[in-house]
């Protein structure tokens, strides 16, 4: 009898261990992490306003980023790309461009990637100085 009660209590536990058939799949969304945010807000508002159709007519400079037409040049031969200098209004491809850049310096030096997407010498110290009062 001992048997029989010890081998239904066993058995008993054994049913209740076994999970339940749920033929469901839940999927929790995240969070899209886009670590460059808040420098291509500033930026676009340094160079151009946030305006998409900026232009420039002493530096040829186009778009949100203002990118001129060596930084064009440059990107197209490190790339193999054949964009061309009106394909800078599109706010979606000038954005590549510039993201492009930036990943080469990386996410955390905001400051580096700003001054190297200014260019060079005395002034990126002020374009920084710039920069710094829209990222907050």
């Amino acid at each position: 009898m001992k048997k029989i009660y010890l081998t239904l209590l066993l058995f008993s536990f054994a049913l209740r261990a076994i999970a339940p058939n749920n033929d469901s799949l839940v999927i929790i969304d995240s969070p899209v992490v886009e670590p460059f945010s808040k420098l291509i807000y500033a930026v676009g508002m340094v160079e151009g306003m946030g305006d998409t159709l900026a232009y420039n007519p002493q530096e040829k400079a186009i778009g949100y980023f203002q990118i001129r037409p060596i930084r064009l040049i440059d990107y197209n031969r490190r790339t193999g790309s054949h964009y061309a200098m009106k394909d800078m209004f599109s706010y979606e491809i000038s954005e590549k461009i510039f993201l492009y850049y930036a990943t080469q310096v990386g996410p955390y030096n905001f400051e580096k990637i700003a001054k190297n997407w200014n260019g060079s010498g005395a002034k990126t110290a002020l374009y920084w100085k710039r920069i710094k009062l829209y990222l907050q």
